[in-house]
Parts: C-alpha cells; structure tokens; sequence
C-alpha cells in the first residue's frame, strides 16, 4: 500500500474537504445519512460555535498524494473538565476508508496533541457536548440513522479497538411501537397526576409561532436536570437561541409538549419530531434550493417519531408527569398515523429512563460506544 501523510486542516479549502470527506468515503452505504452542509458549516466555524471559546480543537487529514483518505477532530473541553476535575481529550469525527494504519495514524496523532496539552486520557467519539453525535454504532447497522447520530462502518469499532481502547460507556436506543390503545396502569397514572396536581396545565401548540416564548424556559429546565448527564455542557442564551433557530423550521407542533405551572414555569416537557433522514438522503444534505421541501416532505411520509429531549424538574419527579407526557404524545401520534417511536440515545446507566421505555414495550435496537484510552 502507498506511503501517505497526516497534515493539519488549515484553510478553508481543507475544511471543506474536511466536511466533505464522509460523502465519498460512504458513497456506496445505503443507509448512511449525510450531514446537513449547512449546519456543519455553522458547527465548525469558531465565530458561529461559541463552545470553542472554551475548548482547545485541532483537525487532521489523511492524504495519500492528491486524494483525502481519512480525518479526525481533536476536543479539550476545558470548562467541562474544571467542572468535573478531569484531564480529559477527545476525539471524534473520525473516519477513514478500511485501511487500518491510516485510522491508527490519524488516532496516533490525536493522542500526541493531547499529550502535549498534558491530558492522561482520550475519549471519543465525543464532541464539544452530549448534543452532538457521540458514539460509534455496534448493534442495529441494518437501521437508518436518526439526527444528531454516528453511522459507520463495522469495521470502524474494530480499528478504535485495535487501537487500544477500551469502553468507556454505552448509549442505547429504544423502539417503541406506539399502541392501538393507551395501557389501562399507564391511563391510571396519568389521571392520579393530573388530579393531584391541579397547579399544573399541559400546552398543547397549534402553530411554531407559539413554541418561541417557551424556548428559555425550556432549555433552562435543560441545564437545570441534565447537569449530571455525562458530556453534558449546560447552554447559554445565544446557544437557546441558535439550537431553536435551527430546530423550529422542522418541528411539527403538534410533537412538542410542555406541562407548566402558572404562565411558562414549564416543571417538564418532551420534543420530538418525524424522522427526515429519507429527505436528507434524497437531497444530500444540501438544504437550498429545494431540499428543505424534500425533507418536510419525507417527515410528512415517515411513520416514525423522533424523541429528541425531555425533562421532568426535580421536585416533580415520581410523581407521574413522565406518564402524562407519553400519554399525550402517544394520542398525537396515532392521530397522525405515526407506527413507532425512536427514544434516541439513552445512557445505559440511566436506570430511570431505561425503564420507563420498557415499561411501554420498547425494546433496545441500537446501541453506541463511547471508548476510553489511558495516555
């Protein structure tokens, strides 16, 4: 096999070819999901992604002569390591063709960065946060992805390990088949929870122009619960406003619910959305000038339901708001003809959650790895 090289994305030109770089390397993958271009160019420009502010970043390309055959990201998340006391690189985005010694390389080169900057372990694939796709895929290959997810090649798992990592933690994610009729326990406790709770009142939205006022107090609630979530980094105002500005234009209303007390104290809420990876498949990632269409179109096609977020607040916690939730979104969907719901990445340690999606039915059919390595 020809000799190749690792060189440091630079110019504007190697971040394209960066970005790009996953189309060609998956060309022939049927049920790979390409990025939505113009989201990747907001994530990876400095003066858009306001979480380099606080993280050391490095970008490598593989090369043999003219031709780019892998990449990968280098991430030191210094204000979740103070937070956490941690020494902590990562690495993520990492793809190459089935060539082992390009992966390891590219691998190899991440790991000295890192210890340069005097970090004692890499993890990955992970991001900036646990809002970004974290993870490689070890079981249900046989599925399409959904937003914010890794998709790769089998062999992939096996050069990370080849490599000399280890697991760190699992993501799984749950099917659930939403039922013909509400389970008799689950309608029970739904009642009891409104019923004691006379202080609370469920919004249901009729248009996108009413989910806007309930941005802040959403993502606050967002911080507020999710600060013991592992990656997770809480948001500020300009990032609220940025994740709504790119997530309003596809959500479907009619899928968003929040339960508040008194005028938007939300104390919990789910969003989720249709699946649209068939659209983005079908316009390649590229939004404008027609593919925006073609995704509304595939989410007004799909049968499946995306859970993106949700959150009950503290002190209304075992108390049955969670049933409330589901009981309202499982009506919605089957009003709309949706047949399944796709629960998204759940940390396998989340006990709570993980048997809630059982309690339902749901049943693991996919599962993510995050791996660790000692420096």
């Amino acid at each position: 096999m020809m000799s190749f090289r690792i060189e440091r994305v630079q110019t504007r030109n190697d971040l394209h070819t960066f970005i790009h770089l996953p189309a060609k390397i998956h060309k022939n993958h049927s049920n790979w999901v390409p990025p939505i271009y113009m989201d990747e160019r907001t994530f990876f420009n400095p003066k858009k992604n306001r979480l380099f502010a606080h993280s050391d970043t490095c970008m490598f390309l593989a090369w043999r002569g003219k031709q780019v055959i892998g990449r990968i990201m280098g991430i030191i998340n210094h204000k979740y390591n103070d937070e956490h006391e941690l020494k902590e690189a990562r690495f993520v985005f990492l793809e190459s063709y089935e060539e082992f010694e390009v992966a390891q390389k590219l691998i190899d080169t991440i790991e000295e960065w890192a210890r340069e900057k005097q970090m004692s372990k890499l993890v990955g694939p992970l991001g900036f946060s646990d809002k970004d796709p974290q993870g490689l895929l070890i079981e249900g290959y046989e599925h399409v992805p959904v937003i914010a997810t890794n998709y790769n090649f089998k062999y992939m798992v096996e050069f990370v390990e080849r490599a000399g990592f280890k697991k760190k933690v699992d993501l799984v994610v749950y099917k659930l088949d939403v039922p013909k009729e509400m389970p008799e326990f689950y309608t029970r406790i739904n009642e009891r929870a409104l019923r004691n709770h006379p202080e609370l009142n469920v919004v249901k939205f009729r248009n996108k122009l009413q989910l806007r006022p309930y941005i802040k107090p959403v993502f606050q609630l967002v911080n507020e619960t999710f600060k013991e979530i592992y990656a997770f980094t809480p948001l500020d105002e300009q990032e609220m406003n940025e994740l709504a500005g790119r997530y309003i234009p596809v959500l479907d209303p009619r899928f968003v619910k929040v339960i508040e007390k008194g005028k938007k104290e939300v104390v919990a809420f789910v969003l989720s959305m249709p699946d649209f990876s068939k659209g983005v498949q079908k316009c390649k990632g590229r939004v404008l000038p027609i593919g925006f269409f073609q995704i509304l179109r595939s989410q007004k096609k799909t049968k499946q339901l995306n859970l993106l977020l949700g959150a009950v607040r503290k002190d209304y916690r075992n108390t049955g708001l969670d049933a409330v939730l589901g009981t309202t979104l499982f009506e919605e969907s089957r009003k709309a003809g949706i047949e399944f719901f796709d629960s998204h990445l759940e940390l396998e340690t989340n006990k709570k959650v993980r048997a809630e999606n059982e309690k339902m039915g749901g049943k693991v059919y996919k599962r993510y790895r995050i791996f660790q390595k000692d420096l």
